[in-house]
């Protein structure tokens, strides 16, 4: 049995140690007020009951919790009081230092919280290191400056999450989508180098990667690219290849005829359709932001974002290529093929691709083997968002987060070169659980918690005022999301619609549970969960009208948050069936993970929350192998086209390098009941030695992650 030490590594749990501080406590209090010998055991031998029962590691400030419960219970009152004071004492010589302990056992590389904080960082690696530690400076800096007190007790209780505090104390912002066709027909700059419109498609690829790595290192969030913007360098190079096969002709002395030269340079176009679609995909995965990972990075697929004619037709062969390559994979250290995490792939579904008819039927049928076996793309419904995006169609920033409608000076809408202030979520079952399950006192709680998060969104926005535009020339003055001039702060584009900022929502299924006794799914407690997303929705436009803001409610993508909700829920409710009792919440409105449900009434039934989490959604069915079915996952993909805006499908993807086992890597529990990856085939346990690739909050993780996201994945029930 584990537990977790404040610097975040993991030791054993030792009982003696809980012995000796009870012992020092008592030995301080006159004999006829001390506990006797054989009631210290019983009061460590019952926390160490509680430790087993708890199916996690608990922490040390949750164990002397539970020392100080168990002294009181014994009614030893002065016995308690020592304790209470000795650690009170400890923890003020703590607070001076704790700050340099979390950065040492993050180079020692023995912090468990941090090391699977991130499925896509790896730990050990130097740059990542170098982010962490600057990232522990930064929430001490955060915690003890720039927030107020009340919002950094929120955030630690769990009533809260201030997303990315890591990223507070520099002034960055979100995600955002790039204005690639900016940067790419008019010019920019990279490292102070005048970067001119390139001259071919390969030339557009690579300065494509470079902006990606560069604007991924500005940020902290996920970020977006259409390939529509690099289509019409397909046609630039298609003219240079035909003048070059004109002069080779001509220089060779052999006749020709104009439809030779166009055949010929054509082979020439798709042979640098492919080596630019390669440099994409491989510069994406091995190019390392300044934060130690790749870019999070989408790539947008959507033909009718082209006129129909030779654009559109260029970039179906680009989109085919991109396909194509991810269903090929990308070879691991062994020089077998795998899945990649990035870049995401972003693929509409339109009326020119959704029927066998359609004229771009066969980039969807090889969509649905690419996604069969590397879980991407994911799929964008162009009716359905039609529908709730007031007639316009475009990618998300990142994995979920989408923008709200928005027009220019002339009435134009735009999208790109747009982006997200930040996130603040709400954790729904912390206010379901406080309210003890009286629901005027549920509604009475949202309300000042709803404050709380407007406070702490607030703080976000503030923090970006006055940011100058040379703190990121590349977003700011040299096109990826501006033109402004040096020394021009980017105020105005944080207000007017401009770019967006998110109140995020976790656990609405286990919210819903508490206060009803139902799953959300039932036709008697899904009015009461469509009730608190429309008092979100409210909220958020309340905020709106207030401060000129455009607040939207975002579906949040927990990650390592679905681990800490959990546990401070635990530590302040207990254990409560289907509520509390998983070492996870559920992520935004979803449907809990255990629960049995076909594919298609999960997409049925989760659509209508999707319409109102506007500010950012993603719906999944989970799916076994699927790579000799490609019937079932196109009927899918027809059924996302026609009831869902946004979807996409879980496979399973995984390599071990030691036996070569290609299929599903499962999870097992050790002798100290801790999850662990294990091969089926050789038993293999090592992470270092195997390849796992699975969805977690939207992106690929290939890195793994901490223990409460690992149970989440263990219990995932197929839905097809």
């Amino acid at each position: 049995m584990k537990i977790i030490k404040r610097s975040g590594s993991e030791m054993n749990f030792d009982v003696k140690k809980i012995v000796a501080a009870i012992t020092k406590a008592n030995h301080e209090v006159p004999v006829k007020e001390r506990l006797t010998e054989t009631q210290i055991e019983n009061i460590s031998n019952c926390i160490e009951d509680i430790c087993m029962d708890a199916n996690r590691s608990l922490g040390v400030e949750e164990i002397q919790d539970l020392v100080e419960e168990q002294i009181m219970d014994k009614r030893a009152f002065s016995v308690a009081r020592k304790y209470i004071t000795y650690r009170y004492n400890r923890a003020l010589v703590r607070k001076s230092n704790s700050t340099d302990k979390q950065i040492l056992s993050l180079l020692e590389c023995n912090n468990e919280e941090v090391k699977q904080e991130n499925s896509n960082k790896n730990p050990t690696v130097n740059s990542v290191q170098r982010d962490y530690m600057a990232g522990e400076v930064s929430k001490d800096i955060t915690r003890r400056f720039l927030l107020p007190r009340e919002i950094v007790r929120a955030h630690e209780q769990g009533i809260i999450h201030f997303h990315d505090s890591d990223y507070f104390a520099q002034h960055m912002h979100n995600c955002c989508l790039v204005n690639l066709e900016d940067m790419l027909q008019n010019g920019t700059v990279i490292s102070e180098t005048m970067i001119e419109r390139p001259k071919s498609f390969s030339t557009a690829c690579n300065i494509a990667t470079q902006s990606i790595a560069q604007i991924a290192s500005s940020q902290y969030g996920g970020q977006s690219i259409s390939l529509t913007h690099l289509a019409p360098f397909v046609d630039i190079s298609r003219q240079k290849y035909r003048k070059q096969v004109e002069n080779e002709f001509q220089n060779a002395g052999i006749g020709y005829t104009p439809e030779q030269v166009d055949r010929v340079a054509e082979l020439r176009v798709l042979d640098e359709i492919k080596r630019g679609v390669q440099m994409i995909q491989y510069q994406v995965i091995t190019l390392m932001t300044t934060n130690g990972q790749a870019p999070f990075v989408s790539i947008f697929m959507y033909l009718n974002e082209a006129p129909k004619g030779r654009l559109r037709d260029d970039l179906a062969l680009i989109m085919e290529e991109v396909l194509r390559q991810r269903i090929q994979g990308v070879k691991n250290e062994k020089g077998v093929y795998i899945t990649p995490a990035f870049p995401k792939l972003l693929y509409v579904l339109e009326e020119n691709n959704i029927r066998e008819d359609s004229q771009y039927w066969y980039l969807t049928e090889l969509a649905a083997k690419c996604t069969a076996k590397r879980m991407v793309p994911d799929y964008i419904s162009e009716k359905i968002m039609k529908e709730l995006k007031q007639g316009y169609c475009y990618p998300c920033m990142g994995c979920r987060s989408f923008l709200t409608v928005y027009h220019d000076e002339e009435k134009q809408p735009k999208f790109y070169g747009r982006f997200n202030q930040g996130v603040v979520t709400i954790n729904l079952v912390d206010v379901a659980c406080s309210s003890e399950g009286n629901e005027e006192r549920f509604w009475k709680i949202l309300e000042k918690r709803l404050k709380l998060c407007k406070e702490a969104l607030m703080c976000r926005h503030n923090r970006l005022k006055g940011t100058p535009s040379d703190v990121a020339p590349i977003l700011w003055q040299y096109g990826a999301l501006a033109r402004l001039k040096k020394g021009e702060t980017i105020d105005k584009l944080l207000y007017n619609g401009y770019s967006t900022i998110s109140l995020g929502y976790a656990g609405l299924c286990e919210c819903t549970r508490y206060m009803t006794g139902k799953s959300h799914t039932e036709p008697e407690a899904t009015p009461f969960a469509l009730e608190i997303m429309q008092r979100l929705n409210d909220a958020c436009q309340k905020w709106k009208e207030e401060e000129n803001i455009d607040f939207s409610l975002y579906g949040t993508p927990l990650e390592s948050t679905t681990y800490k909700f959990a546990k401070c829920l635990q530590n302040r409710f207990g254990m409560i069936e289907g509520v509390t009792d998983k070492n996870y919440i559920t992520n935004s409105y979803h449907i809990h993970v255990t629960e049995e449900i076909n594919a298609f009434d999960k997409l049925k039934f989760e659509a209508q929350f999707q319409k109102l989490s506007p500010g950012g959604a993603i719906s999944y069915v989970e799916v076994p192998n699927m790579e000799n079915n490609i019937d079932a996952v196109l009927e899918l993909m027809k059924y996302i086209y026609d009831n869902i805006m946004y979807a996409e499908l879980n496979t399973k993807s995984d390599y071990c390098q030691v036996c070569g086992y290609s299929g599903q890597i499962q999870i097992i529990s050790d002798e100290h009941g801790k999850l662990i990856w294990k091969c089926p085939n050789c038993g293999n346990s090592d992470q270092d030695k195997m390849n796992v690739a699975r969805r977690t909050c939207g992106y690929i993780g290939t890195q793994f992650w901490n223990q409460g996201r690992t149970q989440e994945i263990k219990e995932r029930v197929l839905h097809l």
